[in-house]
Formats: C-alpha cells, sequence, structure tokens
C-alpha cells in the first residue's frame, strides 16, 4: 500500500497554458520548500462557471492559498477572490501590446472588500507569489518558518558573494 500524499495546500491557477513556463517557477518553488500545490488552467472569460467552481470548493478541498497568473485584461485573481475568503495572490503575466501593464493595473485595482495580493511582472513575480504564500502558511507551520530564515541567509550569501567578486575584478581594472 502507498503512503498516502498530503491534501495540496496552494492553488496554482493559470489563465490560459501558455502561462505555464512562467509558473513552473511558482511551482517549483512551493516543492523545494515542501509545499504542495495543485496547478489548473482556468479562464475568468471562457470558463467562468468553472472559476466560480473552483474558488467555492478550495477550501474545502484543504487549500489554504490560491495564486492566480493571467494576462491581458487579467481578472482571473479578482474572480477568484470574489469567491473564496481565502488569500489570493495575483501574478500578472506580460503580454500583448501593453507588455503586461494591463494585466498589473486589472490585478492591482481591485474593489474595497475583494483583496488580491499582487506581485510583481515576470519571474521576479512568479517565485514572490509561491514566497508570500508559504509565508501565510508558516504562520501555522513553524518548519517553514525556519525553511524561510535560510532562505534569507542565503539570499543575503550570494549578495555577499557576488560583491566580493565586483571588488575583485573592479580592483584588477584599477591596478
Amino acid at each position: 500500500m502507498k503512503p498516502q500524499k498530503s491534501k495540496p495546500q496552494v492553488g496554482v491557477v493559470m489563465g490560459s497554458d501558455s502561462d505555464w513556463p512562467l509558473m513552473e517557477a511558482t511551482v517549483k518553488t512551493l516543492t523545494r520548500f515542501g509545499v504542495r500545490s495543485e496547478t489548473r488552467v482556468i479562464s475568468a472569460h471562457r470558463t467562468p462557471e468553472l472559476a466560480r467552481a473552483y474558488a467555492t470548493g478550495a477550501s474545502r478541498r484543504g487549500l489554504q492559498v490560491i495564486i492566480a497568473a493571467a494576462g491581458g485584461a487579467a481578472h482571473l485573481a479578482g474572480v477568484l477572490a470574489s469567491h473564496t475568503i481565502l488569500p489570493v495572490i495575483g501574478v500578472p503575466v506580460k503580454s500583448g501590446a501593453l507588455d503586461g501593464l494591463d494585466a498589473l493595473l486589472s490585478t492591482v485595482q481591485m474593489p474595497s472588500g475583494i483583496p488580491v495580493a499582487t506581485v510583481a511582472l515576470g519571474s521576479a513575480g512568479a517565485v514572490n507569489a509561491a514566497i508570500l504564500a508559504i509565508q501565510i502558511l508558516a504562520l501555522r507551520r513553524p518548519e517553514l518558518a525556519v525553511k524561510l530564515q535560510q532562505h534569507k541567509r542565503d539570499l543575503k550569501a550570494k549578495v555577499k558573494k557576488g560583491n566580493a567578486q565586483v571588488q575583485f575584478y573592479a580592483g584588477k581594472i584599477h591596478d
């Protein structure tokens, strides 16, 4: 008998399968921290009934946070947030003539009472969405808080190493 896997705690939803190359970084970051996720493609405009059903059933399925990525009109995060009390993190996706500005504004401009925590465009946003979800989960999971603290130390060490390398090479120019 196979050991039963724990239920996903984070839903990663994107408006189109073309968003997967970006959102793969979200799923990989969650996995690296030991957080299970489920991944779906749901369009706020083409499959609105599915978006509503997903959001209303998320809590029953054990989800604690939803991450939603969309480009263009980017209504997915807001639509999901309107149907759940779970925290929703929006990832605006670069696309089209406005290079993601439309998605950013659509995701960040939510009416009072329907919050969406919006992160940056691009790969930084995809990773930060996962980190923010992990921070939310860490409020009740101390082992995640420990991993987040180590993550911050690793980031600090990377900057220090980069600084030392730049100083070394810059010093060679001045010599």
